[in-house]
């Protein structure tokens, strides 16, 4: 079962293989496209090609990112099956993995997180705003594959009442283990947003494009 197949994709900025890159862009819990395309004039970068999966029902998976993975499925597995047909496509059309920006807010940042540690490769950058890599405390990651030094970045507030920054560190440090060049940053009392200081980040990495 698939619940997210045949979901749409939205798209905004230049047409794909047209533009400098690609940012595949992922909703969190309760949204949809238009709510995380709404970073696109933040970012301020209109030579890139901005896509937005959408989730079923405005949700990824049913409960926290870090209950018991079976309870968030198949919901989990079919958003990690929509992010990597996404990224296939834009393949075959022409955009190197080396040029795809995976960014993610909430539970979206969650899903990205999963979904590149488990196809680890060379992307222009990784950007997690608000999330980690999935599953209940104590599991370990064992991904295989390298980032070869993919910029990863993972922001967060000291205390987000949905991703604990405990995670947001053990996140981190899978994927400086896995070969990305991983920054972390935790901005005390921030709410469940994403600041100005975050956008900075990702309008300097997708300059280097």
């Amino acid at each position: 079962m698939k619940p997210h197949f045949g979901q749409p994709v939205a798209a905004a900025g230049r047409p794909l293989g047209r533009g400098r890159g690609v940012v595949i862009m992922v909703h969190g819990r309760g949204a949809g496209p238009e709510n995380i395309l709404d970073l696109v004039p933040r970012l301020d970068r209109p030579d890139f090609t901005y896509l937005a999966p959408a989730a079923a029902g405005r949700t990824w998976y049913p409960y926290s990112f870090m209950a018991d993975r079976e309870k968030n499925e198949p919901g989990l597995s079919s958003g990690l099956h929509t992010l990597a047909a996404l990224v296939d496509d834009t393949v075959s059309r022409g955009v190197d993995r080396s040029r795809i920006v995976l960014l993610g807010f909430s539970q979206g940042a969650c899903l990205t997180c999963e979904f590149a540690a488990s196809h680890a490769a060379r992307y222009a950058g990784v950007i997690a705003y608000t999330g980690g890599l999935i599953g209940p405390p104590g599991t370990t990651w064992n991904y295989g594959g390298s980032f070869s030094g993919t910029p990863v970045f993972l922001g967060c507030s000291d205390a987000d009442s949905h991703v604990p920054q405990v995670r947001v560190d053990e996140s981190a440090a899978v994927f400086a283990r896995m070969g990305a060049a991983a920054t972390t940053r935790i901005y005390p009392g921030m709410g469940h947003v994403v600041n100005d200081d975050e956008i900075a980040f990702a309008q300097a990495l997708l300059d280097t494009l």
